[in-house]
């Protein structure tokens, strides 16, 4: 019995070293959702730049780093970003007419 065991680990042991290792990741950690709460009053002034993340199975999600080099999401039903992201959308509009 032991001979049968001590097989098993050794067939064991050479497939661990032979099978290479997967490059993709868990489909929990893909599936997850960056921005998991949102802040509502972060002043325009203190953000550096903003960022856009569209992924599926979650909300639509607005990362700004701050000036301290923090990253926080953003409430994207928030006025002055809901003005800035129109702003944008029509000046791309004006862009592509012109």
């Amino acid at each position: 019995m032991d001979v049968k065991l001590l097989a098993v680990v050794a067939a064991l042991t050479v497939m661990m070293i032979y099978v290479p290792p997967s490059q993709a990741k868990p489909i929990s950690l893909v599936e997850r959702c960056y921005c998991r709460s949102t802040v509502n009053n972060v002043p325009r002034s203190y953000i550096r730049e903003l960022r856009f993340i569209h992924t599926p199975n979650c909300p639509f999600q607005v990362i700004a780093k701050l000036k301290t080099n923090k990253e926080v999401c953003v409430n994207p039903e928030v006025r002055w970003l809901q003005q800035y992201l129109k702003n944008a959308i029509n000046k791309q509009k004006k862009g592509v007419t012109s």
